[in-house]
This record gives C-alpha cells, structure tokens and sequence, in this order.
C-alpha cells in the first residue's frame, strides 16, 4: 500500500505518554502496513512543559526520520508557567512555524490533524485545498470545552474560548471524517458537526503487562499498603480532594502514597504534599517501565473534577485496569470512565462528594485481599476484550482507505 499520510499534532515520540504516546503508535503502525507517512508537529516537551535537553539546541525548523516515518518539527514556544495568554502564545507558534513544514510535504492522500490543537485541523485543512487530500480529524481532547469546564477560565478568557468554539464547529465541518475516543465524546461531537464520526479508542497492548508477580519498581518495594497516582498532574485532577484525601490517611499505619508524574500543577501539587511524610512524589517513568510501575500498586487513583463529564478519557485509566489492580476513581457519575469501571466490576467510582468514602474503600481493599484481586483480574479482562491495540488498530486502518 502506497498511500500517503500527513498526521499533524503537536505531541510526538520522544513523547511517551498521553497523546504523544497514541499518535506516534498510530504512524508506526500505518508504516507498518505500508503507508508512506510524515508527522508534522513540535518539539517534545510534555508534560513537563520544558523542551527536552537534547532538542533544545535544535534548528528552529528540525527533519528526522524515526522508525520508518518522517518527522517535520517546528520549534513552538513552551511556557514554564502556563497561564491563559501564555498558551495562546503556544498555540499560535506551533500553528504558524508549522505552516512553514506544510510546502515541506509531498501531496498526500489522507491528512490526519489531530486535537489539541484544534489549529491543526486548519493546518490539514490547508492541505485538504491544496490537493483535495482526504482531511480525518481525530479529537484526542475536546480542549475549549475542558478548559472551560475545568474552571481554567473566567470572565474574558471565558467568552474568549466561547468564541473559539465556533470556530471549532466550522473547521470540523471541513472534515471528511471526525473520530474520537469515547462514546460520550461521540455525543458530544454529534452537537459540534454533521461530518461523519467514528469511535477511535485509544488502546493498550496487554501483553506488555503480562509480568512476573515478583517483579516491583523501585519507587513501590516496600512491604506497606501501596497507593499510587501516575500521569499528569495538570488542572483537571482534584489536587485539593486529593489533599483532602491524603490528610485522613495520616492516622493509617502501613500506607503509602506514591505519585509519579509532571504537569503544570506539579510544584503546586508538591508543595501541598510535603507535610506528609508517607507520601512520596517522582517523576514519570519511561514507557517501558511503566507496565512494571503501575503493576507494582496495590490500588490505583484518580480523583476527576466532577465538572469534566465527556469532554476527556483519560488515557492512563486503561493502563491502570491492565496492571491487574483495582483502581477508584472520582468524577461526574454520567462520565465513560464511570461506565467503564461499573461494566467491568475492575474498581469503585465514586462522585467525590465525601473523602471519607474513599478512605473506607481503600481500608475494605486492603483488608479483602481475595476482593482486590478479583476486581484487578476483571479490569484486565475488560481492557483485553474491548481496548486491544491490534483490533483497534486493524479497524482503524480499514476506515482510514474507505
């Protein structure tokens, strides 16, 4: 197969989590099976708002070719801080040096943008004019809605983002097809555009979990009662419930808390954290070591701010229920995370009214050791049957040459 594909985004390998993750598993992927495929995009530097060490000394305008797909990077601005304005700033770099890599690509058949940003379905639409290319959005983040729902914004910044989504609903109309990763962001969409939508999951290998029982982190090889959060911590997380949360553990002997990430809440999130001396906080791990972190837990959290119904799936939740270790998690009742975790009886969802619910939760687990293990070997199963990377994935394709 000789087809052509453009995919525009500005998260891409080394990016190994989140977006950057699925998107640079999607190109590999079409590579292959034959494709001819270039990734527009950034410079790494998520979720640690930082470019990478090694990409910084970099040419503003960077071509590299990595497991068999070209890469055409434009260095983007990254705010330490990022405020409102900031990442507006952010947003229009990318988009603008960006635009300079579009005359860099030969016509294309198929034009893949993906979001965020939404500035990357203009980018493939532009190609899509240019050579009547078949445009595909996929919407990994429905970001004007999160941000406003997140309580990111207020007053003009607010009316602001209101704005922006009209603009969002025009360029989706420009598509020949819109995908998205969960059911309620299809409903969701199915109030933005007419195009055509397509269910496009984000998956997981779970053969990568299939660890011996042995095998620990190192930042979870104690003998106490483990407690982990791993993944971004950004705004769309309850950091004050969490603190809550935390606060009524301190009583409890033989706990821990382990949080492994980075994101734009993280010195904050530290600073709340440090009177606490059972709760230890690292930096993400590659990768491939994160199938032995997360499998190293004896329950996973994820406390959701109730306000974000379908707006986001979060990824790291399928990593979670692959480890094999049941997992509670916190949000709006009506949310795809609370369908998943009731259908697969792989954890409790709850809708973050009361911290002490949690904390019993957590003591009926460490208790019931034949309880926790059942709900981990129905989290695997359920992730094993409906988010397997090669079924997706082959559905995928055969859509995308349609």
């Amino acid at each position: 197969m000789n087809k052509k594909v453009t995919i525009v985004g500005i998260n891409y390998y080394p990016e190994d989590s989140a977006i950057g993750l699925y998107t640079t598993q999607k190109a590999e992927y079409l590579v292959s099976q034959g494709f001819d495929v270039t990734v527009i995009t950034g410079f790494p530097y998520y979720p640690q708002w930082k470019i990478r060490e090694d990409y910084k000394n970099k040419p503003y305008l960077l071509k590299e070719t990595i497991n068999g797909v070209k890469v055409l990077r434009s260095k983007q601005y990254v705010p330490e801080n990022p405020t409102f304005s900031k990442r507006i700033i952010h947003l229009i770099s990318f988009t603008f040096g960006n635009f300079i890599n579009l005359f860099k690509r030969s016509r294309p058949d198929i034009v893949i943008a993906i979001v965020p940003f939404t500035t990357s379905v203009l980018l493939g639409w532009f190609l899509k004019l240019r050579y009547k290319s078949k445009l595909w959005v996929h919407i990994q983040d429905f970001e004007f809605d999160a941000a406003i729902d997140s309580g990111l914004l207020s007053g003009n910044a607010k009316r602001i983002f209101k704005s922006l989504l009209w603009v969002e609903m025009k360029l989706l109309n420009k598509a020949d097809v819109v995908s998205t990763i969960s059911h309620g962001m299809i409903n969701k969409l199915s109030e933005k555009t007419n195009t055509k939508a397509y269910y496009l999951t984000n998956w997981i290998d779970i053969s990568l979990f299939n660890l011996n029982e042995s095998n620990k982190h190192p930042y979870l090889n104690s003998n106490k009662y483990k407690i982990l959060y791993s993944g971004n911590i950004g705004a769309k997380q309850d950091w004050e419930f969490f603190v809550d949360f935390v606060n009524r553990l301190k009583s409890i002997e033989n706990i821990e808390v382990i949080v492994v990430g980075e994101g734009a809440e993280k010195e904050n999130v530290i600073v709340d954290l440090k009177s606490f001396p059972f709760v230890k906080h690292y930096n993400l791990v590659p990768f491939e070591d994160l199938p032995v972190l997360l499998s190293s837990a004896d329950v996973h959290i994820l406390f959701q701010k109730k306000d974000v119904i379908d707006t986001v799936m979060p990824s790291k939740l399928l990593g979670m229920m692959a480890s094999g270790k049941p997992s509670i998690v916190t949000g709006n009742m009506k949310s795809e995370v609370a369908t998943v975790l009731t259908e697969s009886i792989g954890g409790y969802y709850f809708d973050g009214s009361s911290v002490k619910e949690i904390v019993d939760c957590v003591n009926i687990l460490r208790e019931d050791e034949k309880l926790s293990k059942a709900l981990g070997v129905n989290a695997k199963k359920y992730v094993q049957e409906k988010f397997s990377q090669q079924e997706v994935l082959d559905k995928f394709v055969k859509e995308l040459v349609r």
